[in-house]
């Protein structure tokens, strides 16, 4: 598709991690249409995952919080003139919900691309867009890029992009040097947005004072949450030496960016902040449980994935029990010993071992 298009507008509703994800299409557009303003239409919460990103001209949120029928349809009517504004040439739908097919409607844009779902192959979904795409890809960064197929781009960008000021590290090192956080820190994010894919508190206490104890200063990250709050509180309760709670819940994407970026390793579950670790290339040692971990593994190299399915059967995502944590049969000692491998300078390459 030989096209110069000027202005692009990228549609993507999902969490945190997903909308990094997305980065790769961001950067493969601004790569092979460099004069282009792309924005993005996303959740209004999840703005700021992506608000330091230089090649997003703008950022369009929808919010997610509860209101009346009549001022969610002015609320809609209000994005619609907004966008429409903008003379879009390019749309790019990364998202599956119907609300999508009806806004892309109403902008001008000769060209819309969109996965072909195989949930959505009902007549308004399918002629809201000019091209419905086959999806193709293991992982979700493949398969997002999979959807520009139809542009004939001669450069993919594969990497992620996770941005940060240098105000943003500023001030997270001056609260570290407070702290009396040294160099070599290591973050451990317990917490994730769904039960199912965390981890035992106590494993978390082993594999902290391990660390503590050969000198490796441990940060802790969460979500500002009432239960990731009481994670936070209930693991440095249970170690010997209590970790760095000040900064669990308190510190901006873009500052969780910075804390991450500087740390010699990021130990955690599936969770946004895993992906962040992947954007910046800090080492990872993740825990992954009943998910899928070819598609949502980390997209880096320097990873060493434990997956569940490795220890036991789990079972399929619609059989599973969200009340369980499946990474908990993962014991303590083999992240303890993947730390150390790390530490020591010798990471291993992501081990998926699917069975």
């Amino acid at each position: 598709m030989e096209k110069l298009f000027r202005n692009i507008l990228v549609i993507k509703m999902r969490f945190h991690g997903d909308m990094l994800l997305t980065t790769p299409v961001i950067s493969t557009l601004k790569r092979n249409y460099p004069d282009a303003k792309i924005d993005v239409l996303l959740y209004e919460d999840t703005k700021p995952i992506l608000s330091e990103n230089p090649e997003i001209n703008a950022l369009y949120g929808i919010s997610k919080k509860n209101a009346t029928t009549k001022k969610k349809i002015a609320n809609f009517i209000s994005l619609i003139k907004k966008l429409r504004q903008n003379q879009y040439d390019l749309v790019i739908n990364l998202t599956d919900q119907w609300l999508v097919a009806l806004l892309v409607r109403f902008l001008s844009a000769d060209t819309k691309l969109s996965p072909d779902f195989p949930h959505r192959q009902k007549p308004f979904w399918q002629k809201s867009f000019t091209h419905l795409v086959p999806i193709t890809g293991d992982h979700i960064v493949e398969r997002n890029l999979s959807i520009l197929n139809p542009l004939g781009l001669k450069t993919l960008k594969h990497e992620l992009s996770m941005h940060y000021a240098p105000s943003h590290w500023k001030n997270i090192h001056e609260q570290l040097k407070q702290l009396n956080v040294g160099e070599r820190y290591v973050v451990i994010q317990p917490t994730a947005r769904q039960i199912f894919k965390c981890w035992d508190n106590e494993k978390f206490c082993e594999v902290i004072d391990a660390l503590q104890e050969q000198g490796y200063p441990v940060v802790l990250t969460s979500g500002p949450g009432k239960e990731d709050q009481e994670c936070i509180h209930d693991i440095a309760e249970g170690c010997k030496l209590s970790p760095v709670t000040a900064l669990a819940g308190k510190t901006t994407f873009p500052e969780l960016a910075a804390l991450i970026d500087h740390a010699a390793l990021f130990i955690g579950v599936d969770s946004a902040p895993m992906h962040i670790s992947a954007a910046v290339k800090t080492p990872i040692i993740c825990l992954f449980g009943a998910t899928d971990h070819i598609a949502w593994r980390p997209w880096a190299e320097n990873v060493t994935l434990l997956w569940a399915g490795n220890y036991q059967p789990v079972p399929p995502r619609e059989q599973l029990d969200r009340s369980y944590k499946y990474p908990s049969v993962i014991p303590a000692e083999d992240v303890i010993n993947a730390a150390w491998q790390v530490l020591n300078g010798d990471a291993p390459e992501i081990e998926v071992n699917a069975q």
